[in-house]
């Protein structure tokens, strides 16, 4: 008999090889990535958490509003949790982790893609509370940024702002949807019951933001001065659009082809993708569905949208008839002075899905200044995150904490205030700006992998916290790199490193003999909480009979039925009775909790 065993935490042993300072490594830099989203995380922190000098906060969120509403993302170097912009971010995850998805698991990485889905995905479900009610941000902006604190001393008020028929927010409430139906997909191989609640979750939004149509930020004043909304109807495209694509129905398709010169998708060409503006996603997203054959009836409208694809993809490349996109003397795409890196990681992202959309389909890129190859478009894409990593006129990473030379006056006040691990004592807001903003030293803790808003126009940075549009790191701007360093790394990376692999969750890792299907057989309420009852599925798929089957079920907060308990923790194994599992056969257990349900994965097995 063979013995495997397959730890929760797998040490993948690798060679770890030294390249020239020169050549950017996009495997430590997606890495360092996900410690960034780590860093931004509210409410109880896990304790597996990489981020050491964070703790818990924002453990009364909602409290005021009797909602619960902890967990979700800072937005940036602030504690507001602003809807629209956590939504776009969760979907741009969702999107790279959906296209890349041999890269990431191939890098070891898609336990921790996942959990940075899951971190905003859990949030939006507690904060849609009813069909046509989202809670959309909690903090003052105002009032936040009078303090200088960090998370974990908040004094600040925690209002918590929502949208209802009376008070509509289509743009937040359809990204919302987007986030949500983008995460299904992301989801689906690994964990299909939480798939299928994101989707449910997904569908009640879109019909929330198309019925009751409006502004988020009429609805939500407070986030006006800081994420003001030019309009909704492109984020009523871009969850149709994603909708269609998690769920294929026709339903979805025929919204966005009907509505597709009303709302503006077929008529407006655009220059840049960013929080605000979805156009060019949604047209290089229908694309895609143009390019693998599945328009149908609808391929004339489709074909409308790829010219639009089209002229973004142009102008970015500088061969749009001058109607093109900035660069800065070093060659970043320049868009806006505030925080310009969002808007060009978006972009390289964008453009390197679509490059593989149109090698896929044997097709180029034809701009009015000659046709573009899907390679030469890969080309600009890595110019554009070589740039982010260091090679550019300040040979300066503009990733915090990768590379010998990056910023280290962050505008982040955890970053820029001592630990509550080493300084215990609270800090108060006056206290924040006097003894730390102010001071000239570097932040004592290093928030890695945040993306700070970069260079002017002619390249200059000035590495200071009182620089805000240059300094501050944004999850906006983030986002888009999971899936821009994966591609990149796929095509030019030779590091391997000796890490700790993350679980994924609920998940059956490739090369596994046992494969876990997740569903919910019923649900009911007990006051205002839902419980469920889940069963899975476990089926033997490899051709050989497997004994001694240990399972780990983490985050379980009812009972279990189905298996037996061990002598160690969280750990249980098949019942007396079924001690073989045969080639094709299945057994199942059920348990029964509220909120988000377990995490299972396989611990141990025998070949018999």
């Amino acid at each position: 008999m063979k013995t495997l065993n397959f730890g929760v935490g797998l040490i993948l042993v690798g060679l770890l090889t030294i390249t020239a300072a020169a050549e950017s490594n996009y495997g430590e830099a997606l890495d360092k990535t996900f410690m960034y989203f780590e860093a931004q995380r509210s409410g109880k922190l896990p304790s597996d958490s990489r981020v050491k000098w964070r703790g818990d906060s924002g453990l009364e969120d909602g409290s005021l509003q009797n909602v619960d509403l902890v967990g979700g993302y800072y937005d940036a170097g602030d504690h507001v949790k602003f809807g629209l912009p956590m939504a776009f971010s969760v979907t741009m995850l969702a999107w790279g982790t959906i296209e890349y998805r041999k890269e990431i698991t191939n890098l070891n990485q898609m336990g921790h893609a996942l959990w940075a889905i899951r971190w905003g995905t859990d949030y939006f479900i507690k904060a849609h509370t009813q069909s046509n009610v989202l809670w959309g941000q909690v903090g003052d902006g105002n009032s936040d940024h009078y303090c200088w604190e960090r998370a974990e001393d908040m004094t600040t008020p925690r209002t918590a702002f929502k949208l209802d028929q009376g008070h509509p927010g289509s743009d937040l409430a359809g990204e919302t949807a987007a986030a949500l139906a983008a995460s299904s997909m992301a989801f689906k191989p690994y964990n299909s019951s939480y798939s299928d609640l994101l989707l449910v979750h997904a569908k009640q939004l879109f019909l929330f933001a198309d019925r009751y149509r409006g502004l988020y930020d009429d609805s939500i004043p407070s986030a006006k001065p800081f994420y003001k909304s030019s309009g909704y109807s492109d984020e009523l495209l871009w969850a149709a659009a994603w909708l269609f694509r998690a769920t294929g129905e026709e339903q979805y398709l025929k919204y966005v082809v009907d509505n597709g010169a009303y709302m503006g998708g077929t008529g407006l060409a655009v220059k840049e993708f960013s929080w605000d503006n979805k156009y060019a996603g949604v047209q290089i997203l229908l694309s895609k569905v143009l390019m693998e054959k599945k328009g149908g009836a609808y391929t004339s409208t489709l074909k409308q949208y790829q010219a639009k694809a089209d002229y973004f993809a142009c102008a970015c490349l500088r061969k749009n008839d001058g109607y093109n996109v900035q660069l800065t003397p070093g060659g970043l795409m320049y868009v806006h002075e505030w925080n310009n890196m969002q808007y060009a990681s978006a972009a390289a992202f964008l453009l390197a899905v679509y490059s593989d959309s149109l090698s896929a389909a044997n097709a180029k890129l034809a701009c009015p200044d000659g046709q573009v190859q899907p390679h030469e478009m890969l080309e600009f894409v890595k110019s554009q995150a070589d740039y982010i990593l260091g090679k550019n006129p300040k040979s300066m990473s503009y990733i915090v904490g990768y590379g010998p030379k990056y910023p280290t006056r962050v505008h982040h006040r955890g970053s820029s205030i001592a630990s509550i691990s080493v300084l215990p004592s609270a800090v108060s807001c006056v206290q924040g700006f006097d003894a730390w903003y102010r001071r000239p030293e570097a932040d004592p803790n290093v928030i890695h992998g945040a993306l700070v808003g970069g260079p002017d126009q002619n390249d200059n940075f000035n590495d200071e916290r009182s620089y805000y549009e240059q300094t501050e790191p944004t999850l906006s701007a983030s986002a888009p790199l999971v899936g821009l360093f994966s591609k990149l790394e796929s095509l030019y990376g030779n590091i391997t490193y000796h890490r700790l692999q993350t679980p994924v969750p609920s998940s059956t890792p490739s090369g596994e003999p046992v494969k876990f299907v997740h569903s919910i057989t019923s649900k009911w309420n007990v006051g205002k909480l839902t419980y469920y009852r889940h069963k899975v599925t476990m089926k033997n798929t490899s051709q050989k009979p497997i004994t001694d089957v240990k399972v780990v079920v983490q985050e379980l907060k009812g009972p279990i039925w189905g298996l037996s308990a061990t002598a160690v923790r969280n750990t249980y194994e098949l019942p007396q009775w079924l001690r073989v599992l045969k080639p094709g056969s299945e057994c199942s257990f059920v348990y029964v909790q509220g909120g988000p349900q377990a995490k299972v994965s396989l611990l141990s097995y025998q070949y018999h």
